[in-house]
């Protein structure tokens, strides 16, 4: 599994003007492909005048789903430069649509696939974006008594926090680094006086330290 990606903090828009034609970008993170049509779908609905409507999105965290359209522009000119952008920027479950208004001067297949994927190089930078790192998921398990303490010393020191369930003992679920683990083993028994269980589980994918800017710009 890739250790990291990155994703979109929040939707957007961003526009810009190149030799008179006006080219807007609407960003959205996306969950699946069913939510990238419909985001390509809304953003066509909002723009039912415009001479094109190119879109592009990639899905997974191993970028396993591409796809790109150029609505019309010359082959090649306007989603396959949005989504070399998106890869570029290891942008993952983002969806990208550019809404172009002709302004009456020709760009020239050059011209439009530096159009298209600048603007949405320029988008990203604008709106923001979260890292995702890959965590390994894991389960304490301690009793009442320690159990207070235990997580605020967990959420205090940046831990992920996943989850907190409190029946007979409480478990506790968290999110890890792989490299984190043997430390962390040795934390956990030196807080809790080796009265906590921990067990190790499968993988996920979490925020990492907030809004960050993307790679290769």
């Amino acid at each position: 599994m890739q250790e990291q990606y990155f994703t979109l903090a929040h939707e957007g828009v961003h526009e810009t003007e190149i030799n008179r034609s006006r080219f807007l970008c609407a960003l959205a993170p996306v969950a699946d492909e069913r939510e990238a049509q419909e985001f390509v779908a809304r953003v066509r609905r909002e723009h039912p005048t415009a001479s094109h409507n190119c879109f592009a999105y990639v899905l997974g965290a191993d970028a396993s789903v591409q796809k790109a359209s150029d609505d019309g522009e010359p082959g090649g000119t306007a989603g396959v430069p949005m989504l070399q952008m998106l890869l570029r920027r290891e942008m993952r479950y983002v969806a990208a649509v550019v809404t172009r208004y002709y302004g009456g001067v020709k760009l020239g297949a050059g011209g439009l696939i530096r159009a298209y994927g600048g603007v949405v190089g320029e988008a990203l930078d604008a709106l923001g974006t979260v890292t995702r790192q890959r965590f390994r998921l894991a389960t304490i398990t301690v009793d009442h008594q320690r159990a207070g303490k235990l997580e605020n010393d967990l959420r205090a020191t940046g831990r992920a926090v996943r989850d907190v369930r409190y029946t007979d003992a409480v478990t506790i679920e968290i999110g890890l680094p792989d490299s984190d683990v043997p430390a962390f083993r040795a934390w956990l028994a030196d807080a809790t006086a080796g009265s906590a269980s921990f067990e190790l589980g499968g993988e996920a994918y979490g925020d990492a330290c907030g809004v960050r800017s993307t790679p290769g710009a």
